[in-house]
């Protein structure tokens, strides 16, 4: 059974769907067992192929044609198979002695068919199944040497046609797709291991090219198509190493597809190639991308090929070259370029490079904030607090967030100077919240919580407003010293979520009690609350899961 449990379908396909597959395990038919891989049919709405692989002691996964199921999720067709098979746990070892004595009577079944009669059956199978004999027809024209045949064939297992709605191949269609399209790779890969390596070379590129072209129109959600692009990758790799091609031509072949869409496709590293390259190889491929990055310095295809041989060749120069050339405009690029100088250990210049982001940047509000922590670290660790102060002040200026304002509170704590840079920042907040400008009375609020001033930030809270979310905390860091005012909070919360449904909705309106309650003992009126919660519940008698948690809660 491999380890099948209620507990593991239960945790693979979640309570509602596991719940929704006990009223299924009567739909179960045609249950078909090869060793651990198990097939049915399971009706639904209509009938659907279902597909459950135990895995040995791993976790089952499945496979399932309803919509829900092609999604990629273990579905309730999933759960009901099963349960088949864990209530059939005695007859499964007997299943599968007869599938697999089935299996040894077809083939010798076969072997004792006369010639003509299994040409007959193969012919017969041909002209029912397209795919069977497209497969067949890839493998003839192979053992033929049939270049031309074999290309037509991969060309036809690549084409969309057949599995696509108005030039679409939806989701339910794609993994049909993609297991054609891998017809493709392991004709291609047939040609290899038959001595036809560079024959196998130019049929893997022709078919990237192919499967390039047609991506774009393929739902791959499920990943088949990117798979295929991988696997055509391998393939062509394999062929290279057999066939051993003109360096040249190979390095000229790496960078044009390294520059090409397709590259998406296969992630083709040609640094795998090394070896195949040589030396002359390297130079041709090194020479021809530096001309790319030339002419299209801002190329994202380009400066990421740049840029991947410009470090395995550990030439620190050229990699900053190719971040300098195309700088992002806050700040991020120089960062890259910092980090980079700092592991060779040319840290001044890595600091020049820091600074400059910090300059370069317009909008002081759109900074990379990564850069400015990265500079003020840069000063700390120097000795430099004034200026690390300066530069938060700046980005707090500029921004007006509570992590902006306690990253400057950090810095000026360092640097013994908190009371006066916090008098500044709190004087911005003031004039934004007067002003009702960038939300700033409610980052008024959140730094005067987050320095514990909790009388200021009510008195905020009043005079400029706040949201809910504030509100409570304000009512429940108040609520021991301030029970009344607290309850001014609670009590409209309450009532807005006593109008609306849901369970997530019903705990937080019996939190809300519970501090309500509270604010009643520190008041000494704990039978105002008892008539509060007694209207309540003859108000909200119907919500029954309202009802047991209140009960559960005391209320």
């Amino acid at each position: 059974m491999g380890g099948l449990t209620e507990a593991k379908l239960k945790a693979l396909a979640g309570k509602r769907s596991f719940e929704r597959g006990l009223g299924y395990v009567d739909a179960v038919s045609g249950v078909d067992v090869d060793d651990d891989r198990i097939r049915a049919s399971v009706r639904g709405t209509e009938r659907y192929r279902v597909e459950l692989l135990l895995g040995g002691r791993g976790k089952p996964t499945g496979t399932c044609d309803c919509p829900y199921g092609q999604e990629g999720n273990f579905c309730k067709h999933l759960v009901a198979l099963g349960l088949t098979l864990i209530a059939q746990e005695a007859d499964l070892p007997r299943l599968r002695r007869s599938a697999r004595d089935a299996a040894r009577g077809l083939d010798a079944w076969l072997r004792d068919l006369p010639r003509e009669d299994l040409l007959a059956l193969v012919r017969e199978e041909m002209a029912a199944d397209r795919q069977l004999r497209r497969r067949l027809e890839v493998r003839a024209a192979s053992a033929r040497g049939d270049l031309a045949g074999i290309r037509s064939r991969i060309r036809e297992l690549l084409d969309i046609g057949p599995f696509a709605q108005y030039g679409y191949v939806e989701y339910a269609d794609a993994r049909a797709y993609a297991d054609q399209a891998g017809q493709a790779v392991r004709a291609i890969r047939s040609l290899t291991t038959s001595d036809r390596a560079a024959d196998a070379m130019a049929l893997a590129r022709e078919a990237i090219d192919l499967l390039a072209r047609v991506v774009e129109d393929v739902d791959d959600s499920d990943g088949g198509l990117g798979q295929i692009g991988a696997d055509l990758a391998d393939a062509h790799h394999e062929a290279c190493r057999a066939a051993r091609p003109d360096p040249e031509e190979l390095a000229h072949w790496l960078v044009a597809h390294a520059l090409d869409d397709a590259a998406d496709l296969t992630d083709v590293d040609p640094l795998d190639y090394e070896d195949l390259l040589g030396e002359r190889g390297m130079a041709v491929l090194r020479r021809r991308a530096a001309e790319a990055w030339q002419a299209k310095r801002t190329g994202w295809a380009e400066k990421h090929l740049m840029h991947r041989l410009a470090k395995s060749g550990r030439d620190l120069d050229t990699v900053i070259a190719v971040h300098a050339a195309d700088l992002a405009p806050n700040g991020h690029t120089h960062l890259l370029i910092a980090r980079e100088l700092d592991a060779a250990g040319r840290t001044a210049e890595a600091l020049e490079w820091a600074e400059r982001g910090i300059r370069d940047t317009e909008d002081p509000a759109a900074v990379d904030t990564a850069l400015v922590d990265d500079l003020a670290d840069r000063y700390a660790q120097a000795g430099r607090l004034a200026d690390a102060v300066a530069l938060r002040r700046d980005h707090f200026a500029a921004r007006r967030t509570l992590p902006a304002y306690r990253q400057l509170r950090a810095a000026a704590d360092a640097a013994a100077c908190w009371p006066a840079e916090r008098e500044r920042a709190l004087a911005l907040l003031r004039i934004d919240a007067e002003r009702a400008r960038t939300h700033g009375w409610r980052v008024l609020v959140d730094v005067l919580l987050d320095d514990e001033e909790v009388d200021a930030a009510w008195q905020a809270a009043t005079e400029h407003g706040a949201h809910d979310g504030q509100w409570l905390v304000l009512a429940d860091r108040t609520r021991p010293t301030r029970p009344a005012d607290a309850l001014t909070v609670y009590l409209p919360l309450a009532a807005r979520l006593s109008r609306e449904t849901g369970n997530r909705t019903y705990e937080q309106l019996v939190s809300l009690l519970l501090s309500i309650r509270d604010c009643h003992h520190h008041l000494g009126t704990p039978d105002d609350f008892t008539t509060y919660v007694t209207d309540l519940r003859t108000a909200q008698k119907r919500k029954r899961n309202l009802m047991r948690l209140l009960d559960e809660h005391g209320l």
